[in-house]
């Protein structure tokens, strides 16, 4: 059992912290922000994450995990300290680092002699050693140790990876947090700290363009004639192809792939490379934005003025409460300038919250925002919505349109009902 501290109680470290309490270690979280402590202390999360409120529960009950606002009590008696604070992107696309540096000047003199400093945070190539340099403290070796969690399947992610990175140059630091892990079952890469920092980004920066080229492909496939699901499940018996992140939708988004795209964009210029291939698969996504709205202006007839839209979902995907850079944010972005009307419904979402236009009517209920629409639209694949039938829409809705851009219904039973169906290179 180790001694650890976690710097940051949001998505990233309350999942670390929760987790590596389930392992065993006691486990520390410093966060300065009182309300949140205060509630965690009690067992009750803030973040729609299965299973994280379960594990935050059973580390209080074991007194394995605890809550503090005091730096001091979490990093003291710590042997490991992670840092899990926010780095959010700036307007020309760099990474604020500003958190990093805000906790690092924090806990410096709190940090026990030969305790080990991990970066899990997602930061621009180099940190790990601006970070050391900052530190001034030459017995705290500073390690990265990259986050691959997704929204909706953190929990599993944590506990059960396909990896851990685990980048160092002193191979005594890297052993001590391999040491953390050592009760999963994974391979671990111990390798330099500028090259772990570069897989976090390289790993997000693949999975982008495969979720671009497959939204390509869907929209050559409406041009051809050809069945989208067929073409997918005919290329994914390839093996190295495969068929994750082959599903076409209404374009890629949440926390973490806008940011790290644009970052390793940026940093690729900075350093004499211009990352044309990365930066087309961003182009070709906020195009993909624009084909789902065309398809809603199509539906209704060629003008929004006027026409409501009603919309399913909200977050940028099933499993989450997140709304950040949500493609359905961004497809209603581009609907109210032209005046339509949106009604919109998310299960985790039960009124009006930050991020969502003003001007959007959000309902409690998936079938009352159809009512009196134009067409409906379904924008984030919550297992609520896949049950629904034509039927109960039809009673609601004044025109019988519907755009799945997730490609979960069955078109035939749709269009019996007499709707107008429209999917994603179906």
């Amino acid at each position: 059992m180790s001694e650890i501290a976690i710097v940051g109680t949001g998505y990233v470290g309350l999942t670390a912290g929760a987790c590596l309490a389930h392992l065993g270690h006691r486990v520390v979280c410093y966060d300065i922000d009182e309300a949140k402590i205060d509630k965690l202390s009690k067992g009750e999360i803030s973040i729609v994450e299965e299973g994280l409120e379960i594990l935050v529960k059973e580390g209080l009950e074991e007194k394995r995990l605890s809550f503090v606002t005091d730096p001091q009590k979490a990093i003291s008696e710590s042997e490991v300290v992670f840092l899990c604070v926010q780095t959010p992107q700036q307007a020309d696309g760099t990474t604020d680092i500003s958190m990093v540096d805000l906790a690092v000047s924090q806990i410096v003199k709190f940090l026990p002699p030969n305790s080990v400093l991990v970066n899990k945070s997602t930061v621009p190539v180099g940190s790990a050693q601006k970070v050391f340099e900052k530190l001034q403290r030459p017995d705290v070796e500073v390690v990265s140790n990259p986050e691959f969690l997704r929204e909706g399947s953190a929990v599993d992610d944590f506990l059960n990876p396909e990896r851990i990175i685990i980048g160092s140059e002193n191979q005594a630091a890297a052993q001590k947090v391999a040491e953390i892990y050592k009760k999963i079952e994974a391979p671990i890469l111990i390798t330099d700290p500028i090259s772990a920092e570069t897989i976090k980004y390289s790993a997000n920066a693949f999975l982008v363009t495969k979720l671009s080229f497959i939204n390509s492909i869907a929209a050559v496939c409406e041009g051809v004639g050809a069945n989208i699901d067929a073409v997918i499940e005919g290329i994914s018996y390839d093996s190295r192809i495969g068929d994750k992140y082959m599903k076409p939708g209404p374009g890629w988004g949440g926390s973490c792939f806008p940011k790290d795209t644009k970052s390793l964009i940026h940093m690729a210029g900075k350093a004499g490379y211009d990352f044309r291939f990365l930066d087309t698969a961003v182009t070709v996504n906020e195009e993909q934005f624009d084909r789902v709205a065309n398809k809603i202006r199509d539906a209704v007839g060629g003008e929004l003025k006027g026409k409501t839209v009603a919309v399913w979902g909200l977050t940028f995907k099933a499993g989450t409460d997140d709304l950040r850079d949500s493609p359905s944010i961004a497809v209603i972005n581009r609907l109210l300038p032209e005046g339509a009307i949106v009604k919109a419904h998310d299960p985790t979402v039960p009124d009006h919250k930050e991020g969502i236009p003003s001007q959007v009517l959000v309902v409690d209920d998936p079938i009352k925002a159809c009512e009196e629409a134009n067409v409906v639209v379904l924008l984030t694949d919550w297992d609520d919505y896949k049950t629904i039938e034509p039927k109960q829409v039809m009673q609601h809705i004044s025109d019988l349109n519907l755009i799945d851009t997730r490609n979960v219904f069955n078109p035939q039973e749709w269009t019996n009902s007499g709707f107008t169906y429209q999917g994603m290179g179906r």
